[in-house]
């Protein structure tokens, strides 16, 4: 198996709405595309799936080591020869993977937030940085694009915050911030026993207007000139509006459940923006 094929397993078998976002492009930048999504999702199985701290930090230090070896052009791992190769063709900077890293790291030392200036730095490094990433191989010509594609990363990450605030809960974490737990009085508690209230529903109310507010500065930042290259962004965009809709047409049951839209309707929704440009 080629290092691209590694990675477009890797994609497909995680079922992302990312994966729907890339079906429609050209085949070099999807393979690109898929490249950074494997390794998004490399680093991120370390802090999910690695239960011992100071192990995750070691296979985080390794993945550090990796991305020296890709830009030395001697990577080890198949995610690393796949995005050598990207390196030959789209300038993707280093230290842009390094900040994704420590994003990853932060889950091993944090499990709570005071403020959202806290969250938001976390939000940053795992989604911002990955939406820069992603300009880059999607090509642009006018640099306000990075302003779209930076607040676009946020509200992908507060998106996602919202539909898995019950399965963080289970793992001990809450991305909510304490200080709004508290403006809205649902105490922690609530959140890791799973206890519904109209509180939270209005706690939930609030982080939804935030991502949408995310989202539509997002959209009035992307230049014309520039829409036709980011059109996958717009897809994704699409697909995970759709999602926070139906989380609160459900009345924000995020707590014992995960909203989540099929297969068919994530390639319909694809299809049709993709069409619209």
């Amino acid at each position: 198996m080629n290092p691209h094929d590694y990675c477009q397993e890797r994609a497909a078998a995680s079922g992302s709405s990312f994966y729907y976002s890339f079906l429609f492009l050209p085949a070099e930048k999807r393979r690109a595309i898929i490249a950074l999504y494997a390794f998004c999702r490399e680093v991120d199985d370390v802090v999910d799936e690695c239960h011992d701290i100071e192990l995750a930090h070691t296979k985080l230090a390794w993945w550090r080591a990796e991305v020296e070896r890709i830009y030395d052009g001697t990577p080890t791992h198949p995610v690393g020869h796949a995005l050598k190769d990207v390196n030959t063709r789209i300038n993707l900077p280093r230290e842009q993977l390094f900040e994704i890293i420590d994003g990853m790291a932060m889950d091993l030392s944090l499990s709570r937030y005071t403020d959202f200036k806290g969250l938001q730095l976390y939000c940053y490094r795992v989604a911002s940085v990955v939406g820069l990433l992603a300009a880059e191989i999607f090509g642009y010509t006018d640099r306000h694009t990075l302003k779209y594609a930076h607040d676009l990363g946020m509200a992908f990450q507060l998106t996602n915050i919202i539909r898995d605030v019950g399965e963080d809960a289970r793992r001990g974490r809450i991305y909510l911030p304490m200080d709004e737990l508290r403006r809205f009085n649902v105490p922690a508690a609530d959140i890791l026993e799973a206890r519904h209230s109209d509180n939270f529903r209005k706690l939930m109310q609030f982080q939804t207007e935030r991502a949408i507010h995310f989202y539509d500065r997002a959209m009035a930042q992307l230049p014309a000139v520039d829409r036709k290259s980011q059109r996958p962004g717009l897809v994704m965009a699409a697909i995970y509006r759709t999602l926070l809709d139906e989380i609160a047409r459900d009345g924000f049951l995020v707590l014992d459940r995960r909203t989540s839209l099929t297969p068919l309707r994530k390639v319909w929704i694809a299809g049709t923006t993709w069409m619209r440009g």
